[in-house]
């Protein structure tokens, strides 16, 4: 009887879960990552031709590309991007930015503190959680071996 159970069970999630082609899915990563990095060295490049150096050229292009992002956010657009895009449009800023302004936008009619304060960071947190414990492991272990 379990068994049966557990194969029904597993003929349902295989029905009902989406088929996806890697191929596909890896081109429109790459078109959207790479649309992105185009748009992003366009605006770094515009920057520098303006008279700023690299380092304020650098700075006002993350900036740019940020709220461009938040921008498509708020009106709904970066959410089919990244549908779209998968991981092209996630890996970048512009996915890091998108994380942090899409529950804020979300549950701003919660109100400052309950909605967008505790919201805000529901899904950058682990991302900041774990990628600040990843650099602190290494840089452990990077001290350790540079001891021996």
């Amino acid at each position: 009887m379990n068994k049966e159970k557990q194969e029904q069970y597993k003929a349902y999630v295989e029905e009902k879960t989406p088929k996806s082609n890697l191929l596909v899915n890896m081109a429109r990563a790459f078109v959207t990552g790479g649309a992105i990095c185009v748009v992003g060295q366009f605006i770094l490049d515009f920057c520098k031709k303006q008279g700023l150096s690299e380092d304020n050229a650098g700075a006002w292009t993350s900036l740019i590309l940020v709220l461009i992002s938040v921008l498509l956010t708020a009106f709904n657009v970066y959410g089919k991007l990244a549908q779209w895009g998968g991981a092209g449009a996630l890996v970048p800023i512009t996915g890091f930015a998108n994380s942090v302004a899409a529950p804020a936008i979300e549950y701003q009619k919660e109100g400052q503190v309950f909605g967008i304060g505790c919201k805000i960071f529901t899904i950058a947190g682990p991302v900041i959680l774990y990628g600040i414990f990843t650099s602190w492991v290494l840089g452990v272990i990077y001290w350790i071996t540079t001891m021996f």
